[in-house]
C-alpha cells in the first residue's frame, strides 16, 4: 500500500510526464509546419514515450492501492524562434524531469517505501539516457551553427535516430 505522501508525489509526477508528452507534441507540430520532418518525427516519438512513462506510473499507483489522478495540464509553448531554441528547451525540460524524479526517490527513502524506490530506478536510468541524448543533440546543433546544409543533414540524421530508438525500444 502507498502512503498518502507517496501517492501524492507520484500523482505529481504523473502530471509532469503528461505535460512532457504535450510539450514534445507541441514541438513536433512546430517542427512539422517548418518543414523539419526528421525533427518532427523525433518529437512525435518522444511524446509517445513520455505518455508511456505516465501510464506506467498510473498503473503502479492504482495497483499499489492508490488512486492515480489525471488533472488539467499547463499548455505547452507552441512557437520557437529557431530549432536550436526548441532543443535548448527540450534539454532544460529533461533536467527538470530528472530533478523531479530525484526528489521523488528521496521521498521514498524518507517514507521507507523501498518497493516504490525500486520501481523508480527505471525512471532514474531513463532520465540519464534522456539527458545524454538531449545534450548530444545540442552539441550537434552547436556544430552546425547557421549552416542550412548542416540543418538539412541534421534533420535527416535525427529521423534515423528515431527509427533506431524505436527498434531498440520495441523489437519485433
Amino acid at each position: 500500500m502507498l502512503s498518502k505522501n507517496i501517492e501524492s508525489a507520484l500523482n505529481k509526477q504523473i502530471r509532469i510526464e503528461a505535460e512532457s508528452s504535450q510539450t514534445y507534441l507541441s514541438m513536433a507540430c512546430w517542427a512539422e509546419v517548418h518543414g523539419l520532418e526528421g525533427i518532427a518525427q523525433f518529437m512525435y516519438t518522444q511524446s509517445d514515450e513520455e505518455r508511456a512513462h505516465m501510464l506506467k506510473l498510473v498503473k503502479y499507483v492504482n495497483e499499489r492501492g492508490g488512486h492515480a489522478q489525471i488533472t488539467d495540464l499547463k499548455a505547452p509553448k507552441t512557437s520557437y524562434s529557431t530549432f536550436k531554441e526548441m532543443f535548448e528547451e527540450l534539454y532544460n525540460h529533461e533536467l527538470f524531469v530528472s530533478q523531479s524524479i530525484n526528489e521523488l526517490v528521496h521521498i521514498t527513502f524518507e517514507d521507507r517505501d523501498y518497493a516504490t524506490h525500486n520501481f523508480l530506478q527505471w525512471y532514474v536510468s531513463e532520465q540519464i539516457e534522456e539527458e545524454a541524448t538531449a545534450k548530444s543533440i545540442l552539441d550537434k546543433i552547436n556544430l552546425i551553427g547557421d549552416d542550412k546544409g548542416g540543418l538539412y543533414l541534421f534533420d535527416r540524421d535525427i529521423q534515423q535516430l528515431t527509427v533506431t530508438s524505436s527498434i531498440a525500444i520495441n523489437p519485433k
